[in-house]
């Protein structure tokens, strides 16, 4: 994830000190970090245009306007047909790390601002449902977060089924108003290759993109959806029946 950082050159060492992970951090210091960055936009809005590319299903470009007020509040407008990503890209950092079990620091860097927090998936907390092939394997799916500890904000969020990369979710970010770390665009790539995988996703795949694009006889799940966000509006104070 790189990121449009807007820094004067002379308070770059400062900044750079003051926010680097700290060697006694842990993991619940560094989600309530994210978390509180998170928090900084109480309200705001920001008018989003989505491209979808998957193989057997075409959909124009969309633009949403989008507003959304802590902790959860979500209000989507739209003209005509067109679906938005439920990609967690309105969810807290904390909600992120909801659904893990077994985190655990699986790298961590100086030298880019990273650090990568690994969890096994709750299945049982999932939607989704592991075909019965893949059970009795004992396939555990697992979660990698990449934090960047100078901003705090998530970089990426990739879901794993084994060794197999599911889907990867990256986020880059821009200064706005010249205190909040927003995002300025988002991608998320499908990486099923598996017949059995495939099939098991798509009957549960309005779970994670609104409803089903794909074909009824399409074998593969691979494809991209990229978003960018314009024309934000932050804490002016969005008021409750926006939401109703």
């Amino acid at each position: 994830m790189r990121y449009t950082r807007i820094i004067l050159i002379l308070i770059f060492p400062i900044s750079l000190f003051s926010k680097k992970i700290g060697q006694h951090d842990d993991i619940e210091t560094i989600i309530g970090k994210t978390q509180k960055q998170f928090e900084k936009a109480s309200d705001y809005q920001v008018t989003m245009k989505i491209e979808l590319k998957v193989p057997g299903f075409r959909m124009p470009k969309k633009k949403y306007k989008v507003y959304f007020k802590q902790p959860n509040k979500l209000k989507i407008k739209s003209r005509g047909f067109g679906m938005l990503p439920k990609t967690g890209i309105f969810t807290s950092p904390i909600d992120n790390f909801d659904n893990l079990k077994n985190m655990r620091i699986v790298h961590l860097s100086n030298n880019d601002d990273k650090v990568y927090i690994k969890g096994d998936v709750i299945v049982d907390s999932l939607k989704l449902k592991m075909p019965n092939e893949y059970a009795k394997l004992g396939f555990k799916p697992s979660v990698t977060v990449v934090i960047d500890t100078f901003d705090w904000v998530i970089n990426n969020v990739i879901t794993e089924l084994d060794t197999l990369k599911l889907v990867e979710i990256t986020n880059e970010y821009q200064n706005v108003d010249d205190d909040f770390i927003m995002p300025s665009s988002s991608t998320v790539q499908y990486f099923i290759k598996d017949a059995k995988l495939s099939g098991w996703l798509k009957k549960d795949i309005t779970s994670i993109v609104g409803q089903n694009p794909l074909e009824k006889n399409s074998d593969m799940v691979e494809g991209k959806i990229s978003i960018v966000y314009e024309d934000y509006i932050i804490n002016r104070g969005i008021k409750d029946k926006i939401f109703d």
